[in-house]
Formats: C-alpha cells, sequence, structure tokens
C-alpha cells in the first residue's frame, strides 16, 4: 500500500488572503484547520537540536484531559538524546514525512513513513534525524496509568503498511481500522490507530462515549458532525472531541478519508473531579 500523509511546513499566508478560516474552539470539541501551523505558532523544547513543533493538544480546563499531541519537524542532523524529561509518560511517534532513527536501550530502529512507536514509561531511547531531508512526525504523550498486578506494556516497533486494517462489521469494507495494539491487552491505558473511510463510507450513528479523542486527518476530505455542528475537514486538520461529545461522518471523495486517532481505553472511570482540575 501506497501512502501519502499531510504535514504542516509553516510559513505564513501573505497579507491578501482573507481573515476568516474554519477554527472553532469549543467546550464540546475543536478544529484546528492545518491553516493555522504557521511559524508564529511553533515552540521548542529543552534538549531537542535543529527542532521546531506544532502542540495541538495539551491537557488544560475545556480541552485535552488525558493527552498531548505534538507534529515534530526535526532539521536534518536534529533530534535528541534526552527527548522525554517525564518518568511516567507513555508515548507514540507516528511518522509523516522523512526517516527517523529511533533508538531504544542501545538498539537502533529506522522508522520510515507510516512508522509507529509505543514507548512505554521510563523507556530509554533517543531520536534523531541522519538524513538530509526533514523529518516530521507526530508525538502522543500520556501520563500512564498503572494498574497493580498489571505489568507495564512493551515496546512496539511497526509500520502501518504492513498491518491489514481491521474492516468495521457490516460495512462492505468501507469503513476499516489500522491497529497497532491488541484490543484485548489492557496493559494499554490509550490506543493509537489509523482509520480508513472509502469514498462514500459513513459512520451512520452519532457515537457517544466515554473515550475522549484526538483526530488528524492524514489524507482526504469528509463533512464531520461533531455535537450538533457539521464541518468541514481535510488532510492536515485536527480535531478534538471531549469525551460524550456525539460524532459521526461521511467522505465524500474522490479519495480516501484516513486519520490518526487517540483514545484513552481500558482503566475505570476517576471518581474525584478535583483530581483533574487546576
Amino acid at each position: 500500500m501506497t501512502a501519502k500523509y499531510f504535514a504542516p511546513n509553516g510559513g505564513h499566508p501573505g497579507q491578501d488572503q482573507l481573515l476568516t478560516d474554519r477554527a472553532v474552539f469549543t467546550d464540546a470539541y475543536a478544529v484546528i484547520p492545518k491553516g493555522t501551523m504557521r511559524d508564529i505558532v511553533t515552540s521548542f523544547l529543552p534538549f531537542w537540536d535543529k527542532t521546531r513543533l506544532w502542540i495541538i493538544a495539551r491537557p488544560m480546563t475545556g480541552f485535552a484531559e488525558t493527552f498531548s499531541q505534538y507534529i515534530m519537524e526535526v532539521s536534518p542532523g536534529g533530534g535528541s538524546d534526552q527527548p522525554e524529561s517525564d518518568s511516567g509518560a507513555e508515548g507514540v511517534l507516528f511518522v509523516v514525512e522523512g526517516t527517523a532513527t529511533l533508538t531504544i536501550a542501545g538498539v537502533t530502529h529506522s522508522l520510515e513513513e507510516g512508522g509507529y512507536a509505543f514507548l512505554p514509561p521510563s523507556t530509554d531511547w533517543a531520536l534523531h534525524n541522519t538524513t538530509d531531508e526533514i523529518l516530521r512526525f507526530h508525538w502522543i504523550r500520556k501520563a500512564y496509568e498503572a494498574v497493580p498486578g498489571l505489568d507495564h506494556p512493551d515496546v512496539i516497533i511497526a509500520n502501518e503498511k504492513d498491518i491489514a486494517p481491521t474492516i468495521m462489521p457490516g460495512t462492505e469494507g468501507k469503513w476499516g481500522t489500522t491497529r497497532f495494539v491488541d484490543p484485548n491487552d489492557l496493559r494499554h491505558d490509550m490506543h493509537v490507530t489509523i482509520v480508513t473511510f472509502e469514498p462514500g463510507a459513513v459512520i451512520p450513528f452519532l457515537e457517544t462515549h466515554v473515550m475522549e479523542h484526538g483526530l488528524y486527518v492524514l489524507e482526504g476530505k469528509a463533512v464531520y458532525r461533531l455535537n450538533s455542528d457539521w464541518v468541514e475537514v481535510e488532510a492536515g486538520d485536527y480535531m478534538w472531541l471531549r469525551a460524550f461529545c456525539p460524532q459521526a461522518c461521511y467522505a465524500g471523495g474522490p479519495g480516501k478519508f484516513r486519520y490518526l486517532l487517540y483514545k484513552d481505553v481500558n482503566r475505570h472511570m476517576g471518581l474525584r473531579l478535583s483530581a483533574r482540575q487546576p
């Protein structure tokens, strides 16, 4: 399978461009269009050389509660030997452009486009761009929720091109999910998957569930129902959906509609709301 993933390039629109865009921020959902990912909104991290990033989700009141998500841009020769400063954080990396050299406990892996890595908490890892091309990848971080009696999950290195999607029953192959983690492995408290809709495919009901979502559109376009609103989204757009936010979608074509999806799973619900207040 050949896949082409959208990745932001920064820059700025000209002074002759319209001021309006499709950005929306509500208590139930947010849409961050690709056009908002400009040079002026990039960030930097300690111990990352020749690297900038777009932060598209972070824990805060009225927004993402369980995770953060970055789009990392590493120039040739850049990277980090101290990438993660929080020993309790687990992470998922997904490469959308270029090649990453990922070293875990002294073992080196090459992550090309479509490359995926799951990094349990306290993993000894480093990442560098040893090529002459820009490297861009998603980095999703979550505070791991340990459960007595369950071990931490293992490191996973994969590429989505090598994984056959799981087809949603009753959809005639039009709706599939590429899974990097066995859903029955309860050591995991988050899943990052790739959802693919063929042209004309739909989510034919308003999903309403406890999982928080982050969706980055890798390819194509669609109309998404978020709460009570229909919004148009395309490759490069990002959506955040609060738990229980009603959601549905129609992929109108002409090509596939695909997105990288985060959700929190497999844990009891916290019973002390104050624990999640700033």
